[in-house]
Formats: structure tokens, sequence, C-alpha cells
């Protein structure tokens, strides 16, 4: 799913800013190998007979009782005795007696998990009391082989800005399908191996190398993804599984982006309603008043962008941008009706690009080694890089140029009709993913009825990213297995902006205790999302 945002500035990184920020597509490039749906024979052997040694993590601002290690994994799990990559893993040890490990991943796809626990590990220094708590970067993802499209994402970002690909679409897919060479050529061998069907069979050597019996596993948006194809993939050894701020398994990116619009769009009208009671609210004291104002500031600096403060031009389309990332988070609401406050009384937009994450650079980079990459060699834009790959490697669906350009009115009307805001930014992300080989079929065709140990799936009604519905259509595809909490509060995820969802699902993972299917957490104040 979605890159998600927390206020932590390590965290909020992972959030992908400009044309990308708030896709739910990518401009992914070469699919998953189908044969890495099955086992690949005893070649395995030398992967699951691995042990992790651990050691101080190396790097900036890294947790002095944060430890790293790596486990090895096949490039191809077709071809286990072929090339292999390494896998970046960081943990904070259980404080008493370990009853093994619970594994983390905090959603993107694309963030790095390693940073992620070194800047936000507290929030789960409750688990310590029974676990190790690990996490990972997954295949294409910051150390663990890091994918990038070098100039290229730029050249895609620009492709798809605004209504450039509304205008000439045909132009547009031939500089996206252009922009896929260059990704490859940047990537490396990594970028035909790369998705969840992949990762998720990273994570069973994890768990085989970290000496546990089952996985025991709490994922955020996209992690909710790869925990459902982990667990179809290997049912008899999901330990305890939480799902938070549930994905989708079977929604076309066309259907999912408009999803996206509708949620952002609910989540901006609720910030409004919330704005227009505070006295230091620049739009006023009226809430319809408020929502006019602004899609009427989004046309006007789209036609008339005002400099950044890079000098750049900042366009309605990069004020879309920030607002949504700022949406992601109650907890973010203040500052975003300050920042709009300074775009509107002094033209300033520093607060609005608060909110997007930092430049991009692009260093040249050739065929990577099996190796962890160092820190400072993790290209800029890995982030939106391993978003886009990891997304178009999930996905089968691939119109053609003539379906494309025939079905773009229509779309564009539903995205506009789903929101006046958001609906044409996300419209020309649908694009992102022409001209790359089909994705997997294996998340429509294989993650259903599931033979597993119970898993609990926590939805948050307010979520704008990961709509509550799909919670309950996930949990009705998985079956009996999945139980859903209902989290009746605002944000992205539950679990670090609700108390009660943060207990239940420490006591689930914790003790075994399982909310009763349906039971819910009232609305809370605060909070911020992770996934």
């Amino acid at each position: 799913m979605q890159a998600k945002l927390e206020t932590r500035p390590s965290v909020r990184r992972c959030a992908v800013g400009g044309a990308l920020g708030l896709a739910l597509l990518g401009a992914g490039l070469p699919a998953a190998n189908a044969a890495t749906t099955r086992d690949a024979g005893p070649g395995m052997s030398r992967f699951y007979d691995q042990k992790v040694t651990w050691s101080a993590c190396e790097g900036t601002d890294m947790p002095k009782d944060l430890q790293c290690g790596k486990v090895t994994v096949p490039l191809d799990y077709a071809r286990p005795e072929g090339r292999t990559l390494d896998v970046a893993l960081a943990r904070y040890r259980a404080t008493g007696d370990s009853r093994g490990s619970v594994l983390l991943n905090f959603g993107g796809p694309g963030g790095s998990g390693v940073s992620e626990l070194a800047a936000g590990g507290k929030e789960f220094m409750h688990l310590t009391n029974g676990y190790d708590v690990v996490t990972f970067d997954p295949r294409g993802v910051g150390r663990s082989s890091p994918v990038s499209c070098g100039p290229a994402t730029l050249k895609i970002m620009e492709a798809t800005d605004g209504d450039g690909g509304l205008a000439d679409p045909e132009d547009v897919l031939k500089r996206l399908r252009d922009a896929a060479a260059e990704c490859a050529k940047y990537s490396g061998p990594v970028l035909p191996h790369i998705g969840t069907v992949d990762a998720a069979r990273d994570m069973e050597v994890m768990r085989r190398a970290l000496g546990d019996d089952r996985l025991n596993y709490l994922g955020f948006s996209y992690g909710t993804r790869l925990g459902a194809v982990y667990a179809a993939r290997f049912p008899d050894k999901v330990g305890r599984m939480v799902l938070d701020g549930v994905d989708t398994l079977t929604e076309p990116l066309t259907e999912q982006g408009l999803a996206g619009a509708r949620g952002q769009q609910t989540a901006l009208e609720n910030f409004l309603d919330w704005c227009v009671e505070d006295i230091a609210c620049p739009f006023g004291r009226d809430a319809r008043d408020a929502r006019d104002q602004v899609e009427r500031l989004v046309a006007s600096l789209d036609s008339d962008p005002v400099p950044s403060a890079f000098g750049e031009p900042f366009t309605g389309q990069d004020m879309v941008g920030a607002i949504g990332q700022a949406l992601y988070s109650r907890e973010l609401w203040p500052s975003l009706e300050r920042a709009l406050a300074q775009l509107l009384e002094d033209g300033d937009t520093r607060g609005l690009e608060g909110f997007s994450s930092g430049g991009v650079t692009f260093p040249v980079r050739g065929d990577r080694g099996a190796g962890l990459t160092d820190e400072e060699d993790v290209p800029m834009d890995n982030l939106p890089a391993a978003l886009m790959a990891i997304n178009c490697a999930d996905d089968p669906d691939r119109p053609t140029a003539a379906q494309v350009t025939a079905s773009l009115g229509r779309l564009r009307a539903r995205y506009e009709e789903a929101s006046p805001v958001f609906g044409r930014y996300r419209l020309t992300q649908v694009l992102m993913c022409y001209g790359r080989p089909k994705g997997t079929d294996y998340m429509r065709d294989d993650v259903k009825d599931l033979d597993t140990a119970r898993m609990l799936l926590v939805g948050t009604r307010g979520d704008p990213a990961t709509p509550y519905r799909w919670t309950t259509e996930t949990a009705d595809r998985l079956g009996p297995s999945a139980v859903v909490l209902d989290n009746r509060g605002e944000g992205h995820t539950g679990y670090a902006s609700s108390e009660c969802v943060h207990r239940k699902v420490d006591d689930f993972l914790l003790y075994g205790s399982l909310p009763p299917d349906g039971s819910s957490c009232g609305p809370e104040s605060a909070g911020t999302g992770s996934g």
C-alpha cells in the first residue's frame, strides 16, 4: 500500500514526496518470477541452516542498544544454487527471558525497517518483555541491495505531474517506457526478483535463522500485504500475527487509487471541520467555504505557482501532495493549519514543504554485490524506486496504450468525483506501471481461505490510506482465522494512535489474548500512524 507518514523525522522520510507521495501504484519494473511461488527443493538447506550473528549497529544516530545482523537469501528462489543477496536485520533484545522474536514491517513498500526501528523503537519496547523485537530492510530496500532509477525517478515524476499524462498520454507512456530501461540499469540484478512474494520467502529464511518455531509478526499497511502472503505461503508456520491498516489483496491499481482519493478527501474534510473551530484557522469559520477555498487555492497555484523555499515553482499539485502527507496523522493537524496559514498570509511554502520528503540525488550505481550496502551508499531515490518496483511487481494488470488512452476520460470523471482536491493527483499515478512486465497474480489467486493460527486484523475507520472496508474484505477472504478489531479513530493505522489498540495488540502478541471478532476501540484525540 501507500507509503506511511509519522511525526518522527526519520520515519517521515519514508513517505514519498512529489508526484509519488500518494501513489498506491508505482512504476515498478520487472515482475517476480512465477517460479518463486513454489519450493526450490534441497538447495535451500544452506539458507535455512544459517544463524544470525548480531553486533552493535554502525551508522549515524543508531541507538547503542540496537543490534544489527543479516541473513543471506537466494537472489532467485527458483535457482537457490545461484547468486545470493544479504538482507539487513536489526533487533532490540528481550529484557528478560525471551520466547523468541516478533518480526516488524513498518509498511511502504520501500521503507527501511532498520532505520524505522532505530528512530521509533520506544513504541515497541513493551514487546521486549517477552520478545526480541526484530525488523529488516526488504530486498531492494535500504541496505539490502537497494534499487534505484537514477535520473529516471525525476523523469517519471515529471511525466506524471499534474495534467501532463492527461493532455498527451502517448508521450507520457513513451517517456515511462524509456525510464524503465534506466531503472534496470541503476538497480542491478535484484530488480527482476523484487516484490512481496520473494520478500515473504525471505521472511521464512529469517524465521529459521532466528530459531523460531513459528513466525510472530506485526505488519503495518503494506506490511499487512506481506504478512498475508507469508501466511498463505507458509500457513503452518504462522504464530501470533497482527495486520494493522489492512491492504487490499484483490483490487486493481485504478480502484486502489480511487479508494485513496476518497480516503484523502474524507480526511481533508475532517481536518477542515476541526480547523474552522479554531480561531487561527486561515479559512475562516465555515467548513463548506473552507473546502471551496482549498479547491480554489489548488487551482490558483497550478495556474500561477509561487516560488518554493529553493526557488522552484510550488504548484497546486505540490500543495496537494504535502496536505496528503500531513493527513496521515491527526497529530499533524495543528502543524498543517500553521503551514497553510503561512502560505496564505505570506506566500511561505516552507511549512508545507516540510511534510514532503527531502531532496533526491542520483549517484551513478553499478552492479551491486551480494553484501549489504553501506548506509552512505544507499541511493537517495531508493524509497520511491522501491515503492514503484514492488507495487508493480505485485500487480498483474497491464493495459495497452490504446486501453489507457481510451479510459482516461472516464477515469478522470470518476477520480474528480471521488475527490475534487486529490482526484487529479491520484489519476496520473494510474499511468505509472505502463510498459512494465506484468506482476504476479499470486495475491489475487492464492491468498485466500487460509488454514492458519488465528490472526488479528486492525482497521481504522478514519484511515485515509487503507479504508476500513479493506479490513473486513480481507478478513472475509482470509477466512475464519482472521479476527477484526474495529478502531473508531482517525489516521493511518491504529497501533501508535490508539492506546486501546496498542494494548490489545500487545496482549495478543505477548500473552495470546485475542479480542472477540468485531470488537472495537473508541476514538482517541491523538495519534500517529504506522505503515
